[in-house]
């Protein structure tokens, strides 16, 4: 019962998102105002942690299966996307290394800051 209830949490936050995302005429995809939402949810505390951890500890660790739709649907639509294939590799690659980048300088500052603080 304590998982559903975990659940349910994290869909009504998730719900709120898409609501957000339906009444501001903003770009911005439901699943990242529900992501919002939680952060501040818990980080102001009106919800707590271990009312929500259960559940998402499950979420993360049956993530990789939620990419097996989308993998086949991009291995159906390949000879449609065989144009942009040079100008997505390029993007691909582009990205992968700014967020390896960006990665590498915020886990040095943290660090930094984590030795300072000791």
């Amino acid at each position: 019962m304590k998982y559903v209830q975990q659940f349910l949490i994290i869909i009504l936050v998730t719900a709120l998102g898409e609501l957000c995302h339906a009444l501001i005429p903003l770009p911005i995809p439901g699943s990242v105002y529900g992501l919002v939402l939680m952060l501040v949810a818990l980080m102001t505390g009106i919800i707590k942690l271990p009312q929500v951890e259960g559940a998402a500890k499950f979420l993360i660790e049956i993530m990789p299966v939620m990419f097996v739709p989308a993998t086949s649907g991009l291995i159906n639509n390949f000879a449609a996307m065989r144009q942009m294939l040079l100008p997505l590799l390029v993007i691909s690659i582009l990205t992968t290394f700014i967020v390896l980048i960006i990665s590498g300088k915020m886990t040095d500052v943290l660090m930094r800051k984590g030795e300072k603080d000791e």
